[in-house]
């Protein structure tokens, strides 16, 4: 373990313990400020809380039971939350502290407590706001929620949840000030987008495994994939960008491009009671100006029908030299809830033009690869340029056919359009030379369709309780594309760019078939509950059809298909031996397309079985109310194909084995913490050669760490300060492990002001990226291309509620 691991670790280490025990005290200053119209007349604690919340918008809490109201509570005027809540409680020997921006708990000292000085909590529920139906409530500090969508098992608590599963908030989202959901995922310490913000596209790493974006819709958007843009992945319609880790072929189905080591799935915003009207503006990450907005209303008797429209425009220069990028966002969510029918219609327009995109670049065999030049520095000539458009649309519904039977079901699609004029760079020599290898001119085009349904109820067999879910699924996309290349390529330095004049490439005149796919699957899962949900057993399996045509871009002929099945199981168990801690296990398949034996091998054109990649893992989660955390170790197997003695087959294998630490919550009720670090041992165990026989997969470090932290500053009430460190160690570029990238660490600073002016509240938040400018490689994708490091940049925004 390097030095940079201990001493996180032993960071971690002396917070839990800390966290475990109650925090008391706690400012109200600053927040008082904010002050809302109340005119509510409770007849209990519980509705006036409940009312209280609803009206400003803060999340309160409360655990103890609430005594009855001698007389109703009238709270009327213009004041703040802690004002009202002063008139509801009064006399009742209650009183509340703060455990985040606008969140409250209320609490009553213990006989003990009184005694010592300190207040005792049980677990908080949050009960004072309409969360989004059928989405979890924040955890406290707001930075991730207490539970996240389990697929086919529908919205799950997270210590109910015999997987590991982390969901942002939308708050997060804001206060990071994060552009792409790629921002935010790296959140998580066993999660990497290795490439570059500067290109046209973001991958990522879940666990060590790839999941290429691509052409197929590999980000699933409220369980379903095919839905979301597939390049790229604006965070301004995110209400929570979940991970999912490990394989997820029942709960999900088979993903588009068959990645095994997790999911990423967005919830998208929807209309709360409160009305909405939120504008923002920006600049920096260079000298990109911008804004968003955020409207939402509900509408009827009870209020039934909702709509909520979140856009945005960013333009200007990036940090990179060259680079100047204009992006549009328009997210329209409507939504109806009645007794027992709940619709829901997403629409999505996504749009992103760059000039000179960055391009990740290739390391000739044999080259030892140069050290990293400035973050700012762009070798793709200004003169290359992407233009990206992604548009979508769902629609999802429910139907309780009884108390204990719900109907569900959805259908959707998008569509993806890009054109872009670039090469792919190779670096030739260890002084940074590069070739920019096959410029071209291309014109993609990916259509995508999805639908499913199915059955969710709950019922018990003697002293068994169950949740049984029975689904169908439907996923297909076709892949065009038009492609000319340029007989001459230019030539730069990765330290020195040149310019070079324009090379002339003529635009496709025609986006040829190459693809198509067709995923279908039909699932059935089952819960099992005994002493009152203290153990929980989830057994399933689902059976996946695969089905892909390619074809020839000259002729249009089909010259591969592929079409075969396969059953993936899951068990997993959960037990909780106290309140506050559950232990967890799990086996989990995922999916990928079995290849088709190349042209060189004797038994060319002969397809391979799907893929099974196949996890087991164990953990403990703990809750204490206001901090939480977890340990997992798992182990996952991933085969792929190779040829040995001329003959192609599936017996190549890489096995990932891991330990992930994680600490989320409140510290005290001024300090909050997001932290974690993933220990990764990677292995090809099987290759057919000598010299990758045992050697560690492209792109795997041996250790991923994250540590975010926030304090309320006790000197300049609304005032918060952030910090936030990232670290990932060395990566190896080359199967042989012969060339590699250093590991590198990075810190981010920020700061946010919440206030009031003319009863507006106002939130001003900035951030310094990569404070100390280093220079660095930032990751290696599953094409062993390198992804440059960002410089120290910095973005600073307004936001105001009206």
């Amino acid at each position: 373990m390097n030095a940079f691991a201990a001493k996180l670790l032993f960071s971690t280490a002396l917070l839990i313990p800390a966290a475990a025990y109650p925090q008391t005290g706690g400012t109200t200053q600053g927040v008082e400020r904010a002050q809302y119209s109340f005119d509510i007349t409770a007849q209990s604690l519980a509705q006036g809380i409940a009312e209280i919340g609803a009206t400003s918008g803060w999340r309160i809490a409360y655990t103890v039971t609430l005594p009855p109201l001698e007389t109703a509570r009238v709270i009327r005027g213009t004041m703040s939350p802690m004002q009202a809540l002063d008139i509801l409680l009064k006399g009742t020997g209650f009183s509340y502290r703060t455990t985040g921006d606008n969140a409250l708990v209320i609490v009553k000292p213990s006989g003990n407590a009184a005694n010592s000085g300190v207040t005792t909590l049980d677990p908080v529920r949050i009960e004072a706001t309409r969360e989004q139906d059928g989405l979890s409530p924040a955890y406290a500090g707001g930075m991730v929620a207490s539970g996240g969508n389990l697929g086919m098992l529908g919205n799950t608590d997270i210590m109910d949840a015999p997987v590991s599963i982390t969901s942002y908030t939308s708050e997060k989202v804001a206060d990071q000030q994060a552009q792409t959901i790629a921002d935010v995922v790296k959140n998580d310490p066993s999660v990497r987008a290795p490439n570059s913000g500067g290109g046209m596209l973001d991958t990522y790493q879940i666990r060590g495994f790839n999941m290429n974006t691509g052409n197929s819709g590999e980000i699933s958007m409220d369980g379903a994939y095919g839905v979301a843009p597939n390049y790229r992945v604006q965070a301004g319609f995110a209400e929570r960008i979940e991970v999912l880790k490990g394989p997820a072929a029942l709960l999900n189905g088979m993903s588009p491009n068959g990645g095994v080591g997790g999911v990423i799935n967005i919830v998208p915003k929807r209309a709360e009671d409160k009305d909405l009207n939120r504008v923002s503006v920006d600049y920096g990450l260079g000298e990109q100006a911008g804004g968003n907005v955020d409207f939402s209303r509900r509408f009827g008797k009870e209020k039934q029908f909702g709509i909520r429209f979140n856009g945005g425009y960013h333009n200007g220069d990036t940090y990179l030299d060259k680079q100047s990028r204009e992006a549009t966002l328009g997210a329209l969510a409507l939504d109806y809830r009645g007794e027992d029918l709940r619709l829901s219609l997403d629409l999505i327009d996504q749009r992103e033009n760059m000039d000179a995109p960055f391009r990740e670049y290739r390391l000739a065999s044999g080259v030892t690869m140069p050290s990293a030049p400035d973050g700012s520095k762009n070798a793709v000539q200004d003169w290359q340029w992407s233009d990206t458009t992604d548009q979508s649309a769902m629609l999802k519904g429910e139907y309780d056919l009884a108390d204990n039977l719900t109907l569900f079901g959805g259908v959707g699609g998008g569509r993806t359009k890009v054109d872009r004029l670039f090469g792919y760079p190779i670096i030739t020599n260890s002084a940074g030379d590069i070739d920019d290898d096959s410029l071209s001119y291309m014109r993609f085009q990916t259509n995508r369709f999805t639908a499913n349904a199915g059955l969710r109820g709950d019922f018990s067999t003697g002293s068994i309780d169950h949740e049984a879910t029975v689904s169908t699924s439907y996923y297909a996309d076709t892949f065009y594309r038009g492609a000319i290349y340029s007989t001459t390529d230019p030539a730069s330095n990765i330290y020195n760019p040149s310019s070079v004049p324009p090379i002339f490439v003529a635009a496709p005149t025609s986006k040829p078939k190459l693809s198509e796919t067709d995923l279908r699957g039909i699932a059935i899962a089952d819960t099992l509950s005994v002493w009152q949900d203290q153990v929980k057993l989830t057994l399933g399996g689902r059976h996946q059809s695969i089905e892909t045509n390619n074809f020839s871009a000259t002729t249009g002929a089909k010259t591969a298909h592929y079409n075969d099945s396969v059953i993936t199981p899951m068990v997993g168990l959960v037990v909780k031996p106290t309140d506050y801690m559950s232990v967890y296990a799990n086996y989990l398949e995922g999916l990928s397309k079995g290849d088709i034996a190349p042209s060189s091998a004797s038994n060319a054109g002969e397809a391979m079985a799907p893929y099974v990649a196949k996890q087991i893992e164990t953990g403990i989660k703990l809750d204490f109310g206001t901090i939480g955390g977890s340990a997992a170790l798992f182990q996952i197997t991933k085969p792929s194909g190779q040829t040995v003695n001329n003959v192609y087959n599936s017996d190549a294998e890489q096995r990932n084995r891991g330990l992930e630490l994680n600490v989320f919550g409140e510290v005290t009720p001024d300090v909050r913490l997001l932290a974690g670090v993933m220990f990764l041992d990677a292995e090809l165990t099987k290759t057919n050669s000598s010299t990758t026989q045992g050697n560690r997969p492209v792109g795997t470090p041996k250790m991923q760490a994250n540590l975010t932290a926030e304090w309320d500053t006790p000197f300049a009430p609304g005032l918060t300060l952030s910090g936030t460190i990232t670290h990932t160690a060395e990566q190896y570029i080359d199967t042989e492990n012969t060339q590699d990238i250093p590991d590198w660490t990075t810190l981010d600073l920020g700061l946010r002001y919440k206030t009031t002016i003319s009863e507006t509240p106002v939130t001003v938040r900035a951030t310094i990226q990569n404070v100390t400018n280093e220079s660095y490689w930032s990751g290696v994708n599953e094409f062993s291309m390198i992804s440059q490091g960002a410089p120290r940049t910095a973005l600073v925004s307004l936001t105001a509620d009206f």
